[in-house]
């Protein structure tokens, strides 16, 4: 492919040197630059690409991209005479406009389905790929919990993969015959312009809670975010298939999508009045039961997993089902036999008399949807042990630490991934938040701030018929100290404390 050929899509605003020259590669890191590669210039949080263009050219770049405006004056950028320099309007966005045109635009030869809200959108994401593998579709899923291509399952960078990533694993797909992509859409990846040069076919917005406001800083901003999934990125460009976007009316960001979503609608919700409704909502451990409104029929799921908000993450589900053509009656059947998302209400089992439940749980709101659903379907006592990411939004860790002792019955307040952060002072912001409360709103608490430790310690608290809830970390086997990136399992701790536990009593 030329220069030319890969600049199609872009708002190009000036190009110099010779753009019929091929291109090998496109990149935004100049360390990986060779011949034949094609440099993107960003303007970085922690780094301006802008600064690396001369290395660029030094290692062989056939052509560097840069945003208009960028070199001016003192800072003016002087190149070889042969070089070939590409001014954009916006150069994240072009990488991944250039980086779908390079990988074939695989967007455009597959189904593609993009989740996006701060809580459910791995569950979704799973029980979607369950739906539609037994409508005998081949599903390809990439998210928090791993990249599933074919047969093979990568580990996850990021929840959606850098542009050049993403356009190449959705190539991947293609090639291996798979003909539908299922993607977790983070907000940064919106912000970000991760997800430039794909066309999503159908969407699913779940809930907004606040999360990221260390990066989005407003509430608004954060939902701005969100909301291109499902205006800019599933609106009819170049592809003339149905679309459909389903949109969680219990949340009460639901109104201003509906005025905006430029593709048909269908609501989802439990409490709310929606298009797809749940209705008889009966929950256990064992799992759910309820039954189903739809506008292609009714539906009774009996479901082994746990939770109301596990009944809303289905009816998003169903409607990515129902809108792909399947009978409510396989939808039914297949529901029934997934029986669980790792590290989404995980129970670990070790013939203990006492349940033991692992969640990513993260956020006060999925906290708080966490312990109501432990509330529903205890026997005894809830004792949780959670903590906070350190480098990340601190507003939401007095408030989570709020939510856990109104709903628990013993907590204990423990270190989660404290990044470069002091954990002490991490888990302070947590006790502020506590303490603020009267101590008739609270249940006791105790802070351990090694994890490991702490999950011990609520083993060796629990009685029979307790639930002991280990939030935050779900299905991530690290812990991030400082900048290293340690091993560290909830589940494995939780197992050998069990056993631990055993062999000390």
């Amino acid at each position: 492919m030329t220069i030319q050929e890969l600049l199609d899509p872009c708002d190009v605003v000036k190009t110099s040197g010779d753009l019929q020259s091929e291109v090998v590669s496109i990149t935004e890191d100049s360390r990986v630059v060779g011949p034949g590669s094609v440099f993107v210039a960003i303007q970085g949080t922690q780094q301006d690409g802008h600064h690396f263009v001369k290395q660029a050219f030094a290692q062989g770049a056939t052509a560097a991209v840069v945003e208009a405006g960028c070199f001016q004056g003192d800072t003016a950028l002087v190149l070889p005479e042969d070089s070939v320099l590409i001014q954009v309007e916006n150069s994240r966005k072009s990488l991944g406009l250039m980086a779908s045109q390079l990988n074939g635009n695989p967007s455009l030869q597959l189904k593609m389905v993009g989740v996006t809200g701060t809580n459910g959108k791995t569950t979704v994401t799973h029980l979607v790929k369950a739906l539609l593998e037994a409508q005998s579709h081949r599903v390809g899923l990439l998210g928090t919990v791993g990249y599933v291509l074919g047969k093979e399952l990568r580990a996850a960078s990021h929840t959606t993969p850098a542009p050049v990533q993403l356009q190449e694993m959705l190539s991947e797909m293609v090639r291996v015959g798979i003909d539908v992509g299922v993607l977790e859409v983070s907000s940064h990846a919106l912000a970000l312009d991760r997800v430039a040069g794909c066309e999503f076919d159908l969407v699913v917005f779940t809930n907004l809670t606040q999360d990221h406001l260390d990066f989005h800083q407003t509430m608004e901003q954060y939902f701005q975010a969100k909301l291109r999934l499902l205006t800019d990125y599933v609106a009819s460009e170049r592809k003339s298939g149905p679309k459909r976007a389903l949109v969680n009316f219990d949340d009460p960001w639901a109104p201003m999508i509906l005025r905006q979503c430029p593709v048909p609608v269908w609501t989802f919700g439990i409490h709310s009045k929606a298009d797809i409704q749940a209705e008889a909502v009966q929950l256990s451990m064992d799992g759910t039961k309820f039954l189903v409104n739809s506008p292609l029929g009714r539906l009774a799921i009996t479901s082994q997993l746990v939770g109301e908000h596990n009944v809303s993450n289905m009816l998003a589900a169903i409607g990515v089902g129902l809108e792909m053509g399947m009978s409510p009656e396989l939808i039914e059947e297949t529901l029934t036999g997934v029986s669980n998302v790792p590290g989404r209400f995980e129970r670990i089992q070790e013939g203990q008399d006492f349940t033991v439940v692992v969640d990513y749980a993260h956020t006060d709101d999925a906290l708080q949807r966490l312990l109501e659903a432990a509330q529903t379907i205890k026997q005894g006592q809830i004792i949780t042990i959670f903590g906070c990411g350190g480098d990340r939004d601190p507003g939401k860790r007095s408030k989570m630490g709020q939510v856990a002792v109104k709903k628990s019955d013993r907590v204990i307040v423990t270190s989660d991934n404290p990044r470069t952060e002091d954990p002490q002072a991490i888990l302070a912001d947590i006790e502020k938040g506590i303490e603020a409360l009267p101590l008739e709103e609270r249940c006791s608490f105790q802070v351990i701030s090694d994890r490991a430790e702490a999950i011990q310690a609520a083993i060796d608290l629990a009685r029979a018929g307790d639930l002991v809830l280990i939030a935050g970390k779900g299905h991530e086997d690290y812990q991030i100290l400082g900048t290293q990136k340690v091993h560290f399992d909830d589940r494995e701790e939780a197992r050998k404390a069990i056993l631990q536990r055993r062999r000390s009593n």
